[in-house]
């Protein structure tokens, strides 16, 4: 038998709603307490959600937290031997701090304010907060257990000074975004900690999307050794049990095992994609379908995530359009079963061509012409967003967006850009899974060579390096942060590397003016890319 259970509250907060917040925390701890736990933890500022950016410059959010806060104590109280864990900001003699009350009773009996302020990244936390410099030791039913915060675990500093200050268990409230292979990158750390102080480590993660950022759960424990004796799954709403002994060693558990990355990838964006869309109060989404890869695999998860009736499909064929692509098209839409509209848009292109015919006079055909139809169909999914008040999710993909292979006001209009950081080859990984769950994208869409369709025998590969080549640019140009010399030096060809790596630097005020969309790499283009528009410098 267990002498005691901690529970961990996987729970998916939406940032702002303090009282629903508040509820969902309450939910968690009475469900922990029916079920034997005394202890229960709950994510980083789970009060208010994370990361609340500007909102903490606000008095009236600190305020509205504070009171929350209250409320939820009053409301725990009657259960005098249960202790939770709750995040919030707090205003202190020091200034705004990231903080983490422990509650019993009706009272705060102990608190910790976040020491190590993250601030690369997506993060800016140095933004809003300044940094606590104490441990916080509490004990319960006999253990006593040290409370640190998210980045303090990724530093020695914090846990160290908990187990100095007689700490037994260390306890981790995260608010840790997804990217690939970041669950195996956790536990490689806090492993080293373990190592110096020998303590078990609980470690507690929200679900959930927020803009940008997915949260992937996953919350897990692993004993003085280092090994994990408990996993809770990502991507998913739960409560997590983990048993101690009377020694404060930690007890095997239920181990949720490891995901594919394709998993991961597609479980991440259609959670981003269903958080975005029901915590804005969409009606559903509409998407332009274009019988190629990448508006198939946007398809798809837009069914995962929201359910075929949320969901409409539109094509919209010019005069370059293919007739695999019509039958491609309907065949997708008739598999996922959403509604699905074919507009052409020949008229509306020889309107507008006819309209510039004198101002055009005696120019040569270029890309003008190919981002007409372009912004014809980005007027048309506007104009049926407006009409419905259903958000237009775009399908550029990170490969695209690096070298501004798309159409400012036209494949690029939308309210949710859900594959903005997934690079082409990738695209085709995560469609071969989603047909490994179901057959849904006709296979003629994952064999045919990649296409805008914009002019005559257009293919992608006339004015782009081969996908392999440009996805393996941008990764280390972009996401690695290498200089050209090391790419060269790894064998891609100069040429190439001169070409992506110039596009990238000047499509940068295309990227400004993108929607926003799932990020589920290290670096992807929006908060943790923050270069210059206008700028001489090139490497």
């Amino acid at each position: 038998m267990s002498a005691q259970k901690i529970a961990l509250a996987q729970i998916n907060p939406l940032l702002g709603d303090l009282s629903g917040n508040a509820q969902l925390i309450h939910k968690a701890a009475l469900d922990a307490y029916s079920q034997g736990a005394k202890l229960v933890i709950t994510p980083e500022l789970s009060l208010t959600g994370y990361p609340p950016e500007d909102l903490l410059l606000r008095p009236a959010f600190i305020e509205a937290a504070e009171q929350e806060l209250a409320l939820l104590m009053q409301q725990l109280a009657p259960h005098a031997d249960l202790t939770v864990i709750v995040g919030h900001p707090k205003k202190t003699s020091a200034g705004l701090q990231n903080y983490a009350s422990v509650l019993r009773g009706g009272k705060v009996i102990a608190a910790y304010a976040k020491q190590e302020l993250p601030n690369h990244e997506v993060f800016d936390e140095v933004r809003y907060f300044v940094p606590g410099n104490q441990a916080c030791v509490f004990e319960c039913e006999g253990i006593r257990y040290g409370l640190i915060l998210c980045e303090d675990a990724w530093h020695t500093g914090p846990a160290t000074q908990a187990h100095a200050a007689g700490a037994q268990v260390l306890l981790v409230p995260n608010a840790s975004p997804y990217h690939l292979k970041k669950e195996t990158l956790r536990i490689e750390v806090l492993r080293q900690h373990i190592a110096l102080t020998k303590m078990p480590l609980v470690y507690v993660n929200p679900v959930g999307g927020q803009d940008e950022l997915v949260f992937d759960g996953g919350s897990f424990a692993l004993n003085s050794l280092g090994k994990v004796v408990m996993a809770m799954p990502q991507f998913e709403v739960g409560l997590g049990i983990v048993g101690m002994d009377a020694s404060g060693q930690l007890e095997k558990g239920l181990i949720t095992p490891p995901q594919s990355v394709e998993a991961q990838a597609y479980q991440a964006l259609v959670l981003g994609v269903r958080d975005y869309v029901n915590k804005n109060r969409f009606p559903g989404v509409i998407i332009g379908l274009s019988g190629g890869v990448d508006s198939a695999l946007v398809l798809a998860i837009a069914v995962d995530a929201l359910g075929a009736d949320k969901v409409r499909a539109v094509m919209m064929a010019s005069r370059y359009t293919a007739d695999i692509s019509w039958i491609d098209a309907r065949e997708l839409a008739q598999n996922l079963g959403v509604q699905y509209d074919e507009i052409p848009i020949s008229g509306p292109v020889d309107a507008l061509e006819e309209s510039l015919a004198e101002q055009f006079k005696g120019l040569k055909l270029d890309a003008t012409e190919e981002n007409i139809q372009a912004r014809v169909r980005g007027t048309l999914l506007m104009a049926l967003s407006n009409k419905t008040g259903r958000l237009v999710l775009t399908t550029g993909n990170k490969s695209e967006m690096a070298v501004g292979y798309c159409t400012l006001y036209g494949d690029m209009a939308g309210g949710f850009a859900v594959i903005k950081d997934i690079a082409k080859t990738l695209v085709y990984r995560l469609c071969a899974y989603r047909n490994q769950i179901a057959p849904v994208i006709p296979e003629r869409i994952l064999t045919r060579a990649p296409s805008a369709e914009l002019r005559p025998d257009q293919t992608d590969q006339d004015s782009l390096p081969s996908y392999e080549v440009l996805d393996g640019i941008v990764e280390r140009y972009m996401e690695q942060n290498q200089s050209i010399a090391q790419i060269i030096a790894a064998g891609y060809d100069p040429e190439s590397v001169e070409k992506v790596t110039r596009l990238i630097k000047l499509n940068e005020y295309k990227r400004r003016q993108a929607p926003p969309g799932v990020r589920v790499t290290t670096r992807a283009f929006g908060r943790d890319w923050r270069y210059p528009i206008t700028s001489q410098f090139r490497a």
